[in-house]
């Protein structure tokens, strides 16, 4: 069960549903043995990247509240063993996506794995208050290796659900951050929060949420997505960004800390629903063909 939780099975879920959408809605057909063992091959990578994330900043870990109950802070996984099991999955897993699949999206994996604990857990988490718009990008890749798992290559569709979820990332996690500044702050994480202070924080997501929204429906505009997409991604949008202007307005108190609330856990609702639907209407579209 340490180990399960090392590879951060909430995150690796988020994951490989993006992965599974773009591998759903990418033009072609990839055989289903073939496609499973894509996504596991893609779950395993993203449990390597939380392993060796949990490796690498047990010392922060273990000092904030959030996450100090985690199985190397609290003893019952030697660091040495994590980072072992860490290399092995990252390793094991590009290895089959490459040899049972295709070596772009082998690539594209790698490529995730490297971002995610080189540029964002070692790089930039501890260094710039905007770790979280850089890093970000290694939690974006997924549906691009599912698209490239079935065509073998990159394509703008499948970058527009990168810039999706690579946009989506920053006011998520600044909500977070929000309502647990304290604990970034006493850990030395140097969030938004902590440097520029909350009424920036503030301001940044509301700026995010503006540029997100309209992202978001684009799908619909260039054939991705349906009528039934742009009806529901529009309505989640209105939600969104109504959310992201409350926070903007709510600036004290209690009242401040649940309006960041809504909106983090909000924003977990929105991406799910926004490929989700997007996934349904592919799923219909080949079962009518």
């Amino acid at each position: 069960g340490d180990f399960v939780q090392l590879m951060k099975p909430r995150v690796m879920s988020l994951v490989v549903f993006t992965a599974l959408t773009g591998l759903v809605a990418a033009p072609g057909n990839l055989h289903p043995v073939l496609a499973v063992v894509a996504l596991v091959a893609i779950a395993i990578g993203a449990g390597a990247s939380g392993a060796l994330n949990m490796w690498y900043d047990a010392d922060i870990d273990a000092r904030m509240a959030r996450t100090a109950a985690r199985p190397i802070p609290r003893g019952r996984v030697a660091a040495g063993d994590a980072l072992a099991f860490g290399v092995v999955l990252a390793i094991g897993s590009v290895a089959i996506l490459g040899v049972a699949v295709n070596w772009v999206a082998a690539g594209l994996l790698a490529l995730t794995i490297a971002f995610y604990i080189l540029v964002y857990t070692i790089g930039l988490k501890r260094r710039t208050p905007y770790n979280i718009v850089i890093g970000g990008a290694a939690g974006a890749f997924p549906p691009m290796i599912g698209w490239a798992a079935v065509t073998g290559s990159v394509s703008f569709e499948s970058c527009l659900l990168f810039l999706i979820i690579f946009m989506w990332t920053p006011p998520h996690f600044w909500a977070l951050a929000l309502y647990r500044c304290r604990d970034y702050e006493r850990a030395g994480v140097p969030m938004l929060p902590v440097v520029a202070g909350p009424d920036e924080t503030r301001r940044q997501i509301l700026i995010y949420a503006l540029l997100l929204v309209p992202l978001a429906l684009s799908p619909a505009l260039v054939g991705l997505g349906g009528t039934f997409y742009l009806a529901i991604s529009t309505v989640l949008g209105a939600v969104f960004l109504g959310l992201a202007i409350r926070v903007h307005r709510v600036r004290a108190g209690a009242a401040a800390d649940h309006a960041a609330k809504q909106l983090f856990g909000f924003s977990i609702l929105y991406l799910f629903a926004v490929f989700g639907i997007l996934l349904a209407e592919k799923f219909v579209a080949r079962l009518l063909v």
